[in-house]
């Protein structure tokens, strides 16, 4: 019993040190594939960058992770091609605490989603309405009975746990090609609708002036917005305020960009920030004419994003749709990176050194014992 008692000891010793040590998560992963190949050409695409926070930690019990992703993020990249700092945020299913909700709203997001059970003030809710893109989970049904002008959120995770995740191709070519979406993310859908109702008009002779003020100094993000103008009247030209001429729109863009086209409802206009379109009529009549905000870019029926969440390597979640037409809000998350200290080094080499030498002195002393029996 004093032999089995003694070995046992050590061996527990051995084994339980290595266990028993300290590991702390003081480090956080950076995401090379934000900074380099794989997140420009997203940004380049129109894509948004937002936050998911860090991995294990819940947003209403830490919210100092909401400038600590914001400030990892600027250090990435600009969350849009319509502005640098990052305006949408994942959040856990439920509701947001009030001051959670208001320093989201201090740290200059505007954007909540996709599970929240009610709207914080202050802060526009995405919510998760047109399911998942996984293979065999996606749902095409629910994509064609879209309300008109409404935002189409659809859920899309790369890995869960080491699961890879696929995509579901007949959904993503039934998305790419209708023709009646517009592409868009939930930073700019949100914008370009405060945009849309910013826009004010004033007639001068028969010039109508339209005006798109700039940004107010909350929100770095610079979206055009867009009205629908009718009238009877001829339309004869349409330029800038420096005397350039405005590109025209085609019914086929499907990706928000400034300009107009003339269809069968009248003059569709997306202005810039910042900008004042001149149009000149034969005879305008303000009375018998409409100007009314447009919500869905270009006229289209409604607004589409796919939303990455957890999104902690960009080239694993984001590598089958390089080409692809549709836009993405990745939502990124960091993840912890285990950080070992000197001693802990120390205790397992002693480890790894005392097991075999342990291990011979027992057999030794064993065959000892033999032997004097």
């Amino acid at each position: 019993m004093t032999k089995l008692g003694v070995k046992g000891v050590l061996l527990v010793i051995i084994f339980i040190i290595p266990t028993i040590s300290p590991v702390m998560a003081t480090e956080w992963k950076s995401d090379g594939w934000i900074k380099n190949l794989i997140g420009p050409e997203r940004l380049a695409t129109g894509d948004e960058f937002g936050c998911h926070g860090y991995e294990g930690i819940n947003i209403n019990e830490g919210d100092w992770i909401i400038d600590g992703c914001k400030n990892y993020l600027l250090s990435q990249t600009n969350s849009s091609r319509w502005g640098v700092s990052p305006i949408s945020y994942g959040v856990p299913s439920g509701e947001i605490n009030s001051l959670t909700a208001a320093k989201l709203v201090n740290s200059g997001f505007m954007v909540v989603g996709d599970k929240v059970d009610k709207t914080p003030v202050g802060l526009f809710v995405a919510n998760r309405n047109g399911g998942s893109l996984e293979k065999n989970v996606a749902n095409i049904s629910i994509l064609e009975s879209a309300e008109e002008d409404s935002l189409v959120s659809i859920y899309w995770i790369a890995r869960i746990y080491d699961i890879k995740v696929r995509e579901d191709k007949e959904a993503l070519k039934w998305l790419e090609n209708n023709d009646n979406i517009w592409f868009t993310t939930w930073g700019e859908w949100h914008n370009h609708k405060i945009s849309s109702e910013d826009i004010s008009y004033n007639l001068v002779d028969d010039k109508l002036y339209l005006s798109l003020p700039n940004i107010n100094e909350s929100n770095d993000w610079s979206v055009p917005g867009s009205i629908m103008l009718a009238s009877n009247s001829t339309l004869f030209s349409i330029i800038n305020s420096n005397g350039n001429t405005i590109p025209i729109l085609n019914s086929s863009d499907q990706n928000l960009k400034y300009g107009y086209r003339l269809s069968p409802g009248g003059v569709i206009i997306t202005i810039p920030r910042g900008e004042t379109f001149v149009l000149q009529f034969d005879s305008f009549d303000i009375n018998s004419s409409s100007i009314n905000p447009l919500y869905t870019f270009n006229n289209l029926h409604h607004g589409v994003t796919v939303v990455g969440h957890h999104v902690s390597n960009m080239r694993e979640s984001a590598s089958d749709f390089l080409g692809s037409p549709i836009l993405f809000t990745w939502l990124i998350e960091r993840t912890a990176e285990p950080e070992f200290s000197w001693p802990i080094i120390v205790i397992a080499l002693g480890t790894l050194i005392a097991t075999p030498m342990v291990i011979k002195w027992l057999l030794l002393r064993d065959k000892n014992q033999t032997l004097l029996n």
